[in-house]
């Protein structure tokens, strides 16, 4: 019998501030740690993708957002880097929030720093990477496959 599609959502923050945006640097995480990252995270189960993107922001920046200020800008289908199933990231924009950003997973990021759009640091993930040049192009949707 054929194996069915497992896809795991996750959900991506772009917190924009005039040309620059936040991204934070990984660590003890096992998945691209070194690399820097968007504010981002899993859906859990029962969870709405806008509610998974508030509580990450809160989770890991200190940043409080409604639901009126976040809005999607950006899908990417993703193959895992073990290709043992698919992702899909939902990448969300925010201009505005609440609260100082702060590290909050301290255990988990090295550096939490704005970055100019067109000057991203050398070791980004590759798929936030692909995704901020799509978004940048005014692309909706890419596919992320390797």
């Amino acid at each position: 019998m054929e194996k069915r599609n497992t896809i795991v959502p996750a959900v991506m923050l772009v917190l924009k501030k005039n040309n620059q945006i936040l991204l934070l640097q990984r660590k003890n995480t096992g998945y691209g740690d070194g690399k820097y990252n968007l504010i981002s995270g899993h859906v859990e189960f029962g969870e709405n993708f806008t509610n998974a993107i508030i509580r990450e922001a809160k989770e890991e920046a200190n940043v409080t957002l409604s639901h009126d200020q976040v809005k999607v800008i950006y899908i990417q289908n993703k193959m895992a880097d073990d290709h043992t199933h698919q992702r899909v990231h939902t990448y969300f924009l925010a201009t505005e929030w609440e609260w100082e950003i702060k590290n909050m997973e301290a255990h988990n990021c090295d550096d939490l720093s704005w970055f100019a759009i067109d000057h991203l640091p050398e070791n980004i993930s590759p798929c936030v990477k692909a995704a901020i040049e799509h978004i940048q192009q005014g692309n909706f949707y890419s596919e992320f496959w390797f």
